[in-house]
């Protein structure tokens, strides 16, 4: 009786195996039939399967599990692709799966890249980043927050008024600072870089090169007004009272 299951079950493999070698290619019948067969495998492949592509590697290449359709078959790469890092042992070197917010990685718990809408932060993706960090959306990472710094005030600068520094006795004093470091988009803003203050001073009286030049530039300011000063109009209408009077003496 268990000779005659055996033969059935026998019997019944056979049958199956010749149907499934129906439905395959005729030029890959002969290599099913040899599924760890170094022979014809593809480039970088030490052993492979029709089934299962590589199944070992060539020396110093990684060993792969990527998807073909439906299911999954071993390729061996120089190095890992895109969301896979590399783990080199003595028996073997394989890629492993970065974690799925990881675009690249080369740990398991540390990212280099994050996956669209993610932002990279000391190896981890996170959906917006902590406390502390501001979202930069151009590299896609958490960038330490950076306030403005600004240097000490200068001493007061003179005492003027007006541009110039006699002949008054009340001005104005400026002093002002420079900014060392430029905040970032959430940082606390710079504050003013100048102010001014009310100053006495003895009043000395300017000299005369000085007066010289307020007087230039007050004549000068006017003519680009098209105010002429009072007293070149009385000596113009002199000077042509003097015109008319002599060509009157010269006709009589």
């Amino acid at each position: 009786m268990q000779l005659r299951l055996l033969s059935l079950c026998l019997i019944i493999v056979n049958i199956l195996e010749y149907i499934e070698s129906q439905h395959v290619p005729r030029g890959r019948r002969h290599r099913r039939m040899h599924p760890n067969v170094s022979q014809n495998c593809a480039g970088g492949c030490a052993t492979c399967s029709d089934y299962n592509g590589c199944m070992t590697c060539k020396p110093r290449l990684f060993f792969a599990l990527v998807r073909n359709g439906m299911k999954q078959v071993g390729v061996c790469l120089p190095s890992c692709p895109n969301g896979y890092y590399g783990i080199r042992s003595p028996g073997i070197s394989e890629c492993k799966r970065c974690k799925a917010d990881c675009e690249t990685c080369f740990h398991k718990s540390f990212c280099t890249k994050c996956k669209g809408g993610f932002y990279l932060h000391t190896g981890k993706c996170l959906d917006t980043c902590p406390v502390g960090f501001e979202n930069n959306n151009h590299s896609m990472e958490c960038n330490t927050i950076v306030d403005c710094t600004v240097s000490d005030w200068s001493p007061w600068g003179p005492c003027t008024k007006r541009g110039k520094t006699c002949g008054f006795k009340r001005g104005n004093e400026t002093r002002t600072r420079e900014i060392l470091q430029h905040p970032s988009a959430r940082g606390t803003l710079c504050p003013h870089t100048s102010e001014t203050r009310k100053c006495i001073v003895q009043k000395k009286k300017c000299s005369e090169r000085v007066k010289g030049k307020d007087e230039a530039k007050k004549n000068k300011q006017r003519k680009k007004e098209g105010d002429v000063p009072r007293k070149q109009r009385q000596k113009k209408q002199e000077r042509a009272q003097r015109g008319e009077g002599k060509q009157r003496e010269i006709r009589v």
